[in-house]
């Protein structure tokens, strides 16, 4: 079908369209779909827009009286902009984030992986080793993170202790900023595992034997099969967990802000703790919704370049 027909049958199929047929035929649908839309609206999208107007003011707990009062904020432009991306700081932080964000997805996706294809296998006891993977994802996470809090204590943690049976001197996990780091990062990689590892044994489930029976007739071993069947073969199921993974550990506040509280705060903030900081411990309001837009412009971003890449692909 040339051009010229496609443009024609979609010019007569404007023409005959009816917005009064359209509600008759699809009206029970969206009465259906009308609470979750409600709920997105006050949830998510008035936020966003109120954020929006915030990050244009200079809101802050001095003026905050004479907002409530008139619901009338002072705009300054894009000064709150200018003020963090000239900060030294935004980019010492904003290299930690990446630093954060790509060690925990690459651990989670290759462990991930890696328990996934163990319990793809013929084992005993397999769905007891399926249960206790699942566990760190099964429980709240603050609770978690207190628990490990707990685990760190130099003098009392079971870390330490454990490290000093082994005869390695105990480590001061929560007292300086590079062993507070990599404690942060034991904490969220245990965290997220359980969550790649079922959808990575969801993909192998789903791929078909015989392309593992034909490996094995031709002599392949189980690398080669891992690298040239499963890998390629998980990879569409991977991608949007990946995508997922990024977005969340980009924005995870709970791990760094309730393991470093009181101990090494501010001393290995990722950007959306900083954030977090500035509003409710600093009272910037206006500054913290324009650092909250420009994580949302990163993460905009990056998904965009990252579907691109996989369409190219």
């Amino acid at each position: 079908m040339s051009q010229s027909d496609e443009n024609l049958r979609f010019t007569s199929a404007l023409s005959n369209f009816s917005i009064k047929d359209f509600w008759r035929e699809h009206k029970f649908s969206y009465m259906m779909l009308l609470p979750a839309f409600i709920v997105v609206l006050f949830v998510v999208i008035y936020p966003f827009f109120y954020n929006f107007r915030l990050a244009f003011s200079n809101l802050n707990m001095y003026n905050m009286r004479q907002f409530i009062q008139s619901d009338q904020l002072s705009y300054i432009g894009i000064d709150n902009f200018i003020q963090i991306i000239t900060e030294s700081s935004f980019w010492i932080i904003l290299l930690r984030t990446v630093a954060w964000t790509v060690i925990n997805v690459v651990a989670h996706v290759g462990f991930g992986i890696f328990y996934a294809i163990i319990l793809d296998r013929d084992l005993m006891f397999k769905s007891i080793y399926r249960t206790l993977l699942v566990i760190p994802w099964a429980i709240p996470q603050y609770i978690v993170v207190l628990i490990w809090k707990g685990m760190f204590n130099f003098r009392y943690g079971a870390v330490n202790l454990l490290l000093r049976k082994i005869g390695v001197p105990g480590v001061a996990w929560l007292s300086q900023a590079s062993t507070g780091f990599s404690a942060a990062l034991i904490v969220n990689i245990w965290l997220g595992i359980p969550f790649m590892m079922m959808i990575a044994l969801g993909g192998l489930q789903s791929i078909d034997p015989n392309f593992y029976e034909a490996a094995e007739i031709d002599g392949a071993s189980n690398w080669q099969q891992i690298k040239h069947i499963t890998l390629p073969l998980l990879k569409p199921v991977m991608l949007p967990a990946v995508i997922l993974g990024v977005v969340w550990t980009f924005n995870n506040l709970r791990v760094i802000y309730l393991l470093t509280q009181n101990t090494l705060t501010n001393k290995i903030d990722i950007l959306v703790t900083h954030v977090y900081r500035s509003a409710f411990e600093f009272y910037r309001y206006g500054y913290a919704a324009a650092f909250s837009l420009i994580i949302f412009v990163i993460l905009l971003v990056w998904a965009i370049s990252f579907i691109d890449y996989i369409n190219e692909d």
